[in-house]
């Protein structure tokens, strides 16, 4: 799993942080306005008496405001910086990896910038050893349930099966419809489970590849949920990391499930292509139905922007031409995958 290096937090004993930086530069501020202020008052003609006469009155309010606009305009230009910080701390998304703030000349505003960068680092680098961890975890109870379907639940249902054909043999004519009906039961029973096996773990992924995997679940989808689904498969397909190919996989199949439940649609394809430019590979699922209204807050898009995180991929929702959702995952070559648990 490739990680990045997470930077160091500031010392202890450093107790010069922005905050009081910020405190000296207004004070400083502050202090220079009113100096000056004072310095003008004692070089200038310009007096108080009391009773105040007007004329003396108009200098004393313009002088205040001058100094409270000057005070006003150094104050601005200091935390400006902080708009674009404020900003990004409301719309940041770990799901999203890599929305840094553009780093400034100024220093004291620029350390913020610095280290609100490196907390994005330190809280990117720990969800994505999180969220492998948890994806490993996970394809291994997937492992072990489809074990355990396919040779305890499977061969009961086939020791089932064959006690009913020796029963169907032996009992009485009148008897024998009621038996074959439980025998196709037990027939569509044994195959659903086999079907839900071979979701949880693919052994056609781990034995034959991606291709053949995709196109089994394109076959599956169809047979299932009597959605016709095309797969197209670019020739140019470089061999993939195990991993990288188990986040395609199961980015595909979330993507037809969404379809099947939830798009309405008539029709739906996946491509998986391999593009020039940046030298990416691109996984497309493509249907004709509804559009991608609410489809990116989805439990089940979050779970594919992880998968593609742990590849470093990046995952889009939109609306396809023509109407219909476009699901696209897009890959780098040439380059390890971190773990997502094979």
């Amino acid at each position: 799993m490739l990680t990045r290096p997470v930077p160091a937090a500031r010392r202890p004993g450093d107790t010069r942080g922005p905050a009081d930086t910020l405190f000296r530069r207004l004070l400083l501020f502050n202090v220079v306005v009113v100096t000056v202020a004072g310095v003008l008052l004692a070089i200038t003609p310009v007096t108080v008496s009391n009773p105040l006469s007007w004329p003396e009155g108009i200098v004393l309010a313009l002088g205040s405001a001058l100094m409270v606009a000057i005070n006003a305009v150094l104050v601005r230009a200091t935390l400006r910086p902080l708009d674009g910080l404020t900003s990004l701390m409301e719309r940041v998304d770990l799901l999203r990896p890599g929305q840094r703030l553009a780093p400034t000349s100024d220093r004291t505003v620029g350390h913020l910038v610095d280290t609100f960068n490196q907390m994005l680092d330190r809280l990117e680098h720990e969800r994505e050893a999180s969220s492998a961890h948890a994806l490993a975890a996970q394809e291994d109870e997937r492992r072990r349930i489809a074990r355990e379907l396919h040779d305890e639940v499977g061969q009961s249902l086939t020791a089932v099966l064959l006690g009913l054909r020796r029963t169907a043999d032996r009992c009485p004519e009148s008897l024998r419809g009621e038996v074959a009906e439980i025998q196709e039961t037990v027939r569509d029973c044994l195959d659903e489970v086999r079907t839900v096996a071979r979701r949880l773990r693919p052994g056609v992924l781990d034995d034959l590849g991606l291709s053949s995997a995709l196109h089994a679940l394109g076959a599956d989808v169809s047979r299932a949920g009597d959605l016709p689904v095309t797969v197209r498969i670019d020739d140019r397909l470089p061999d993939l990391p195990p991993d990288t190919e188990l986040a395609i996989y199961r980015v595909a199949q979330e993507g037809l499930t969404n379809v099947t439940r939830h798009a309405d649609a008539t029709s739906a394809g996946i491509e998986v292509v391999v593009g020039r430019r940046g030298e990416k590979l691109f996984v497309r699922i493509v249907d004709d139905g509804r559009g991608p209204v609410g489809a990116v807050e989805g439990g089940g898009i979050r779970g594919m922007r992880e998968r593609a995180i742990l590849v470093h991929g990046d995952l889009t929702v939109n609306e396809a031409p023509g109407g219909g959702t476009r699901l696209e995952l897009a890959v780098p070559l040439g380059r390890s995958t971190a773990g997502g648990g094979r």
